[in-house]
């Protein structure tokens, strides 16, 4: 059993290796190419929100599945009128997609904030409450200021996704050495 189960891994590194590869690659384009490739990208939401409704209202017919067949109406009729809006007004559509994201990381940033400070208090020390501190003020800035957080946004997410890509080729770099010695 544990044989199989090295094989599988060994067949699988590659797609960690890939997809680190891939997010580099779009991190680079984010930072690079922030318009176009946020456009690119909302192209993509807007078709697959697109196809996901029709799929969504053909499955009240083929596929019944055991929730109401209306929630799948409501699904479809949201996702086609939603890839429509996107795919039909894509400068409307990404100032209020990244402005909306923005506002979610704002009050996530600012959650993380009050729970960082409460950790500093308890014991974790002064770098945990000034971390919080700053978290609640980066999150509060970005409420105010949705639409300039949503220009940023594009640069923020490919340092993030050269960063994570970076851990991703790394890692499946080690999983597959770890194989290697495994095997010998």
């Amino acid at each position: 059993m544990e044989i199989q189960s090295q094989n599988k891994l060994s067949d699988l590194w590659w797609i960690v290796l890939l997809e680190g590869i891939a997010t580099v690659i779009l991190g680079l384009l984010l930072i690079t190419q922030p318009v176009s490739t946020t456009g690119v990208i909302l192209m993509f939401i807007g078709v697959y929100w697109l196809i996901e409704g029709i799929l969504s209202i053909v499955r009240i017919f083929t596929k019944p599945g055991k929730a109401p067949w209306f929630w799948s109406l409501i699904i479809g009729i949201l996702g086609i009128v939603a890839g429509i809006v996107v795919l039909g007004q894509p400068l409307l559509s990404a100032t209020i997609i990244s402005a909306t994201l923005t506002t979610i990381i704002a009050i996530i940033g600012i959650a993380m904030g009050i729970m960082e400070i409460a950790r500093g208090v308890q014991g974790d020390g002064i770098g945990a409450v000034i971390f919080g501190i700053l978290s609640i003020l980066i999150g509060i800035w970005l409420l105010l200021n949705p639409l300039a957080g949503a220009i940023v946004l594009p640069s923020i997410l490919g340092i993030f996704g050269l960063i994570g890509g970076g851990f991703l080729i790394y890692f499946a770099i080690r999983v597959h050495s770890e194989i290697k010695k495994a095997e010998s």
